[in-house]
């Protein structure tokens, strides 16, 4: 049984999915306090490590319920990215790809 993420305020975020790659839908996952609790509550879900992106999660639209259910607010992307931008967690994008390839 997979476990879920219990905060006392919402933290974690996952927008649309409206990014198609490969044939599937796909939508982003963020946490807007920390990678830590970010990767924390994709390891819970199962998520693999390689579907992080240097600041965000790729989740297949299949998953995303499920991501929900387990605590993730939704939002628009333009809100999600205003959040990650606030939080100061929003990369570059040579910071995404440092972040991902170590």
């Amino acid at each position: 049984m997979k476990q879920t993420h219990q905060t006392g305020r919402v933290a974690l975020l996952v927008d649309e999915p409206r990014w198609w790659w490969r044939g599937r839908l796909w939508c982003h996952l963020v946490s807007d306090t920390s990678y830590d609790e970010l990767h924390e509550f994709a390891e819970a879900l199962g998520i693999p490590r390689r579907a992080f992106h240097g600041d965000h999660y790729d989740v297949p639209e299949e998953l995303r319920a499920d991501v929900v259910t387990a605590g993730a607010l939704e939002v628009g992307s333009r809100e999600l990215l205003r959040r990650l931008r606030a939080a100061g967690l929003r990369r570059s994008p040579a910071e995404r790809r440092r972040a991902t390839a170590g």
